[in-house]
């Protein structure tokens, strides 16, 4: 893998964490500007109520963020260094990564914040692309 496709995996997964510290401060009034501004652009289907147990769930969904982007950033160096023998770990990490979009965006849509698929869209799209462009996916045979 070029430095370029590496950069650009530490880039999303540093995005990733980054992300999920902004969600977590949702669990906080101090904080929760920045989460409020992305519910608000969500267009959701009513106003939003920013209780005891949505700013809960803000603080565990950022940690599952951070714990996720973390994950993904400290696994790139090794799967890396394993060429040719690291596709069933980036096999593992997509099929994680696009588990997670079917869920979420389904979820978004059903539950009327059906623009979240966009930013959705925005992240698979950023790990896939390197994992195309490298052929990390491709079968060995």
């Amino acid at each position: 893998m070029t430095v370029f496709w590496r950069n650009w995996l530490s880039v999303w997964a540093w995005s990733v964490i980054v992300f999920g510290l902004v969600i977590a401060g949702g669990a906080f009034e101090a904080t929760l500007g920045p989460i409020r501004l992305i519910y608000e652009s969500l267009q959701g289907p009513g106003p939003f109520a920013f209780d005891a147990p949505m700013r809960f769930s803000q603080g565990v969904l950022g940690a599952v963020t951070v714990g996720w982007g973390l994950t993904v950033l400290m696994m790139l160096r090794p799967v890396i260094d394993l060429g040719e023998k690291g596709r069933p770990f980036w096999v593992a990490i997509a099929a994680g990564i696009t588990a997670w979009f079917v869920i979420d965006s389904a979820l978004s849509v059903a539950t009327g914040f059906g623009l979240n698929v966009i930013p959705n869209l925005t992240l698979l799209a950023g790990f896939l692309i390197p994992m195309f462009a490298t052929g990390k996916l491709k079968s060995a045979g």
